[in-house]
């Protein structure tokens, strides 16, 4: 048995039923032997907790519990209060560790020490072919990962992939562990994460397979919608990165320019808007007059959020505003 601390892996499980012995076998086989799996059933219709009670029977590190409430954050609550360990990570039921995942990540934690999280590469895995979306998502995540430069897009998208990070259980509670009823749940602990200046450490090898198919709960539900997502986003930024004292941009009127206009202007939040959408140049929209995005270049500093999403579109985006800000006075912050 491994002399490190004992790792306690919290793994919500709702209707897995094809993927859970999978997902299961890839803990049992885990290199790093010295862990703890709290699986909480999280009221599955399926067959879900009689494959999680018969792995239990035959290893008496894994631990099931029902739900008795319904949902992921209940679950991850239910989960935590019931591990023991010194390190903990979560854990989809539909995924699969690579072998060395919990040796890689609590080997970077024990040489960084407290105040760091531990993340590594993810992989999509998928019955049919996986969109354009998926894999640049997974590009850029590993990216980051391997830069260790996951805060500085933290508006983007989730920075930290929520089934594959490790912390020491001091630092979780730190940042308020699951306490928060925020959704979406794992982008709000990111948040937090950088909110309390946990250093991220990226291992650079693939130690997660993240499966994606049609009815993966971040499709469909509604907590995983975009009025959620700015809802979470713009309340930190006001927070944490706001800089009152310089004006603030908003680059876009499309759908997400629109729901994050309205946001400022229920927070009585004073912006310019532009957009490089020469139809909608003069336009007023809430009140407010579009300007042209070559506006930006007659301020000292500013601040711009923006709200673009197409690829291709964000590149011309980035270059125009390397081209304008030789001495770095412009801050961007790309929320989609």
């Amino acid at each position: 048995m491994s002399k490190k601390p004992l790792i306690s892996i919290l793994m919500p499980v709702f209707n897995a039923q094809p993927w859970l012995e999978e997902c299961l076998e890839s803990i049992v086989n885990q290199s790093e032997t010295n862990w703890e799996l709290i699986a909480i059933d999280d009221i599955s219709t399926d067959n879900s907790f009689d494959i999680l009670h018969q792995y239990a029977l035959k290893d008496e590190r894994i631990h099931v519990f029902k739900n008795q409430s319904k949902g992921i954050i209940p679950a991850l609550q239910l989960a935590f209060q019931h591990s023991r360990g010194a390190y903990i990570s979560r854990m989809d039921a539909d995924d699969q560790m690579a072998p060395e995942k919990l040796e890689y990540l609590v080997k970077a934690l024990l040489e960084n020490g407290s105040g760091h999280i531990t993340t590594g590469w993810v992989k999509y895995i998928s019955p049919t072919k996986l969109g354009d979306g998926y894999l640049r998502y997974e590009a850029w995540l590993n990216k980051l990962c391997s830069n260790n430069s996951n805060y500085e897009e933290i508006y983007r998208e989730c920075v930290i992939p929520s089934p594959c990070w490790m912390c020491s259980r001091e630092d979780l509670i730190s940042v308020g562990a699951f306490d928060s009823a925020t959704y979406p749940e794992d982008y709000d602990l990111c948040f937090r994460f950088y909110q309390n200046k946990l250093k991220v450490i990226g291992v650079q090898k693939i130690l997660h397979f993240w499966r994606d198919y049609p009815e993966r709960t971040s499709r469909n539900s509604p907590t995983y919608a975009d009025q959620r997502y700015f809802d979470l986003k713009l309340p930190y930024f006001l927070d944490l990165d706001y800089a009152a004292d310089q004006p603030l941009v908003l680059w876009g009127t499309g759908k997400k320019g629109k729901l994050l206009a309205q946001k400022l202007i229920e927070q009585q939040i004073n912006f310019h808007w532009v957009t490089n959408n020469t139809k909608k140049i003069g336009l007023n929209i809430y009140g407010i007059h579009i300007e042209p995005f070559k506006r930006i270049a007659n301020f000292e500093t500013a601040q711009i959020i923006i709200a673009v999403a197409a690829p291709d579109d964000q590149k011309e985006i980035n270059q125009y505003l390397q081209r304008i800000d030789s001495e770095d006075k412009i801050s961007s912050f790309f929320f989609c």
